[in-house]
């Protein structure tokens, strides 16, 4: 039998679980595990300026292609407890990834040694799984059990925390025996999903609303198949937007309070039956339950069985794997077309796609300083249906999510249930990493961008290009927004006269020269022609230069983005002149009819 240190074996599993890459910040408590990354090799490593950082560039390395796990790496102390953002954030989001700490000794963990903090204890509440390994001999065994816990049910994350001692003890381990376990997934049966079948087909307006589920289980393209077998419209939630495209006839639109569509919404309202596969009923996609709900019937299929009826209790549940659950839905679909038992829906489709084609927001705007929306349409110009965006929370991201277009999964990347501010940047180098030829373009207003701005030195460093368009009012515009109903505008304000760039007015933070000085390239618009060169010139110094590249839109103060200030998603207040005629919305997915 080989013989080898923990440290080692560790190593040597994450290899034969399919790892190629980690992320992390080296440190005395982990450098054992840091030496035997460098001694196995197959392993890439990418060097973060935050842990934080490391955790979410993580969380973007598996949000990119079935299948990733992303790996952060810390010492121990406050280098786990700054994953504890990231662990929560990707627990929300039903993410795997793997957090790995150093620890202090075994004999002074509780004896307030340096950097010893009980890791496991105040992870767990955002983790499937935290535990500190206190015999060596138990590293394979519970890192075996971390990868299967990661893949089984609904996914998530898992800490496993290394003492030192036990990282540099050696044991008995074969790598060349070791196999990884099956992760184990709910899977529907033929009866509930015929149950289903017959509940859709005994309604008049029927929708799909595809979650998050649907993109964890690789599974787009059945979902597809099955709405074109029943020609159901379907809506995708924000975690799910991207499982049909945005074209396609079918696409109803997105639902919610805020990042959601006019005719979305109003389609939604006028729907008698709600398929939910993959998705939590999230409070932003439903607002008031009693609206949501109100004279419409509901299926949930769910991998997660306590997710069925912890927001309300559905007509049927499911607890299934949205890929097992979707081969099914498709096979008694096809079944029932092709013996004739199948409702003609075109009528109710067609009503979706001519609410789309009427209810649209304006996007085209001359102003200057420039609004918002017309970086949207901009962005819509100048990147394509491969493009991924990667953003977290703020007005940037709900307007984005309003009037970008996202063609496939995986292509919309967003922090979803936490929304933690400076996810973006480090978000967007893990996927940048994942996928290096892709067109990676995040955004970010100023305030995400300045949580963790360090991080763009990574992408320096490590030569991971990507595009970021970074929308700045000097504000924190959603919460001034959310003050509205409290009638105060009260430590929002983030405008100050910038000593040394005067020519930047009250806009503060010259973004320009910080980014310049983390090794990127940095590009400023002020005004909306320049918007479309400054995309173009954006892409081709990443591609020159191999570094991230930062489009600073300077914006109006001041813009109210659609949304709901009574929770409900019937009374979405328009705050910006609507679409009137088609060239206020040149970018729409349907020409504007009036």
């Amino acid at each position: 039998m080989a013989r080898m240190t923990a440290a080692r074996a560790a190593v040597e599993i994450l290899k034969r679980e399919g790892v190629t890459h980690a992320f992390g910040v080296p440190g005395a408590a982990i450098n054992p595990f840091y030496a035997a990354l460098a001694a196995s090799g197959g392993i890439g490593h990418t060097l973060a300026r935050h842990v934080e950082g490391a955790s979410h560039m993580a969380e973007g390395y598996t949000r990119t292609h079935p299948g990733n796990i992303g790996v952060c790496v810390g010492t121990s102390g406050p280098a786990g407890t700054d994953m504890i953002t990231g662990l929560y954030s990707a627990s929300g989001d039903s993410v795997p990834i793997l957090c790995i700490t150093g620890q202090a000794p075994t004999a002074v963990i509780h004896k307030e040694d340096f950097q010893a903090v009980d890791i496991a204890a105040i992870a767990r509440p955002v983790t499937k799984a935290a535990v500190t390994v206190l015999e060596a001999a138990q590293v394979p065994g519970v890192l075996q059990q971390a990868f299967h816990l990661m893949r089984s049910g609904r996914p998530g994350p898992v800490l496993v925390d290394l003492p030192v001692d036990v990282q540099l003890t050696e044991i008995e381990f074969d790598p060349g025996t070791y196999e990884p376990l099956r992760a184990y997934k709910p899977a529907a049966t033929r009866a509930q999903i015929e149950k289903a079948v017959g509940m859709l087909n005994a309604s008049e307006r029927p929708l799909i609303v595809a979650g998050g589920g649907v993109v964890n289980a690789d599974a787009a393209g059945l979902l597809v198949e099955f709405a074109e077998l029943t020609g159901t419209p379907v809506v995708p939630t924000l975690m799910g937007w991207g499982v049909l495209p945005d074209d396609h006839e079918l696409n109803a639109g997105m639902v919610g309070l805020q990042t959601s569509h006019r005719y979305g919404n109003a389609t939604f309202l006028e729907s008698d039956f709600v398929l939910g596969i993959g998705n939590r009923w999230a409070n932003r996609h439903t607002g008031r339950l009693d609206v949501y709900t109100a004279g419409r019937t509901f299926v949930h299929v769910d991998i997660e069985p306590t997710q069925l009826g912890r927001i309300f209790a559905p007509d049927l549940g499911i607890a299934s794997d949205a890929g097992a659950a979707l081969e099914l839905f498709v096979e008694v679909a096809g079944e029932l077309k092709a013996a004739g038992g199948l409702p003609d829906r075109s009528a109710w489709a067609a009503s979706a796609q001519e609410r789309r084609a009427t209810l649209q927001r304006r996007t085209h705007f001359d102003d200057v300083p420039i609004k918002p929306q017309r970086v949207y349409e901009e962005m819509n110009k100048a990147f394509g249906p491969e493009t991924r965006y990667v953003t977290t929370i703020g007005l940037s991201q709900i307007a984005g999510a309003q009037l970008l277009h996202v063609y496939r999964p995986r292509h919309w990347i967003n922090c979803g249930q936490a929304g933690p501010l400076g996810w973006t940047v480090p978000a967007a180098l893990g996927v940048a990493r994942a996928d290096p030829g892709a067109q990676v373009v995040a955004l970010s207003g100023d305030y995400d961008f300045q949580f963790m701005i360090e991080e763009l030195a990574v992408g320096a460093q490590h030569r991971i290009p990507y595009v970021h368009v970074l929308v700045n009012n000097a504000y924190l515009g959603l919460i001034r927004q959310a003050q509205l109903g409290l009638d105060i505008d009260f430590q929002v304000n983030l405008e100050f006269e910038n000593i040394n760039s005067p020519e930047l007015g009250v806009y503060g933070v010259d973004h320009v020269k910080v980014v310049e000085g983390l090794g990127c390239k940095a590009i400023r618009v002020t005004e909306p022609g320049g918007l479309g060169g400054a995309f173009e010139r954006a892409k081709k110094l990443a591609a020159e230069f191999q570094v991230p590249v930062v489009v600073e839109v300077i914006l109006e103060r001041v813009t109210n983005i659609a949304m709901s200030r009574t929770n409900d998603i019937g009374d979405v207040v328009e705050f910006e002149e609507i679409a009137t005629e088609p060239g206020h919305a040149p970018t729409a997915i349907r020409t504007l009819k009036v």
